[in-house]
């Protein structure tokens, strides 16, 4: 090769050589998306499984990508959530019974996040039930004692979360009365409604725990329990209590830790009671919702 064409060639080689040093990697778009990938955070996100549920029911309300337990709002009430993943809040939010159907929306926010969504309640159209009480039980009303321990019991909001499947039925008797039937006593103006599953039990039928859960009162009709007669209060943990009323005889104590299926009680006519039978009331936040739809 003649030297002219050696130093041409030589200088080619170098100005091709500098040009691919010089000039930016270009990454695949595989590499790119991963890339993007790493550098956007994401947002949090609002879930509700169903935005439409009916009086005495509840919405299943998660929150993802938050570092922290955000606040609920629903109905001008806030309801804190509880972790159940990585970066992941529950809450069971409870529709009262007696909530206005219509449009609502839930709002869940932590720090500068928020993010509303639009819910609705439904009418669930239940009866109205009229009972007869005896002048002994009708003149009996809820002592302080009675009043304060229940409250207490149905305010707790435990981390721990003891019962993680669905429920079984207290009782092997007789479904008798069901949940939210509005009620009228002695012929008087409706002024309430059912809170709870009644079971027709003959006395001394046993009651058994439906979930795991702690036993978070013990009350005794002896002790001024005059509405709700011999009661056990059971949490179940993440602000959800359950309760077991007119019980003849109570086997547990509290603060004992109770396995799903196990004997803590028997049916009674304790209390405000039109016989022997079992009140199971079931609670989200302090307000009361349909036991059934934690049953499987």
């Amino acid at each position: 090769m003649k030297p002219i064409k050696v130093l041409f060639f030589a200088l080619l080689c170098l100005s091709l050589n500098s040009a691919f040093a010089m000039s930016p990697q270009v990454s695949s778009p595989e590499t790119q998306e991963k890339a993007i990938a790493v550098t956007k955070k994401a947002s949090p996100k609002l879930n509700i499984k169903s935005a439409s549920v009916k009086q005495g029911e509840f919405y299943e309300v998660t929150v993802s990508g938050l570092k922290r337990a955000p606040l609920v709002w629903f109905n001008q009430i806030a309801f804190r959530a509880f972790k159940t993943a990585d970066k992941e809040y529950t809450a069971l939010i409870p529709v009262e019974n007696l909530t206005k159907p219509g449009s609502y929306a839930i709002l869940a926010r932590s720090g500068d996040w928020e993010e509303k969504v639009p819910v609705t309640v439904i009418d669930n159209k239940k009866p109205i039930q009229h009972i007869t009480l005896s002048k002994g039980k009708s003149g009996l009303s809820a002592s302080q004692k009675e009043l304060s321990e229940i409250s207490a019991a149905f305010r707790l909001r435990s981390e721990d979360l003891y019962s993680t499947n669905h429920f079984i039925y207290p009782s092997n008797a007789r479904k008798s009365s069901p949940f939210g039937v509005k009620r009228s006593y002695n012929n008087a103006p409706v002024s309430s409604y059912h809170k709870g599953l009644d079971f027709a039990g003959a006395m001394g039928s046993p009651v058994f725990a439906p979930g795991d859960a702690k036993v978070a009162l013990v009350g005794l009709e002896k002790e001024g329990y005059n509405v709700h007669g011999n009661a056990i209060v059971l949490d179940h943990g993440h602000a959800m209590t359950s309760i077991y009323m007119h019980l003849s005889k109570i086997d547990v104590k509290k603060g004992e830790l109770v396995k799903k299926g196990q004997k803590i009680g028997e049916v009674g006519h304790t209390g405000i009671s039109t016989g022997p039978h079992l009140h199971w009331g079931t609670y989200l936040y302090g307000i009361s919702v349909d036991p059934e739809l934690f049953v499987d």
